[in-house]
């Protein structure tokens, strides 16, 4: 497993990637499936907007892009994290920058091993399991 984390055009810079990569890889295994690659591009707003608008049809800034290129039981792909809109949502919600990056950092692994948040049921399991893998990194 290779887990990188890169930046585009951003002064962000996250501190304790070795850490964040081995749970990312907990995260992964105790979904029951195999960490593969994974590339965390961390990018502004307008990077963010154009990856929306051209993959998703979606015309409007988002702090989370996930791309799964995993086959069968191996999770590999690309996550675009938008440090902009992460920063304006922990204003917004009172949170520490780097939980709420943390959360939209498990958000994407969780898309890409296989959940969904389209039905708000769904939206309501990918919360709790966010809330669980989120308690065990700060626990762990």
């Amino acid at each position: 497993m290779a887990t990188k984390f890169y930046y585009k055009d951003v002064k962000f810079r996250l501190r304790r990637t070795r850490e964040i990569k081995k749970w990312i890889e907990e995260v992964i295994r105790a979904e029951g499936k195999m960490p593969g690659d994974l590339s965390f591009i961390i990018l502004g707003n307008e990077d963010m907007l154009e990856i929306n608008r051209e993959f998703l049809a979606h015309d409007y800034y988002t702090d989370v892009i996930a791309f799964d290129y995993g086959n069968g039981n191996e999770v590999t792909g690309e996550i675009y994290l938008g440090i902009e809109t992460i920063r304006k949502n922990a204003k917004q919600y009172n949170k520490a920058l780097i939980g709420e990056l943390m959360r939209v950092i498990i958000h994407g692994v969780l898309h890409i091993t296989g959940y969904d948040d389209r039905e708000e049921k769904d939206k309501r399991v990918m919360r709790e399991k966010e809330d669980y893998y989120l308690e065990r990194f700060r626990g762990g």
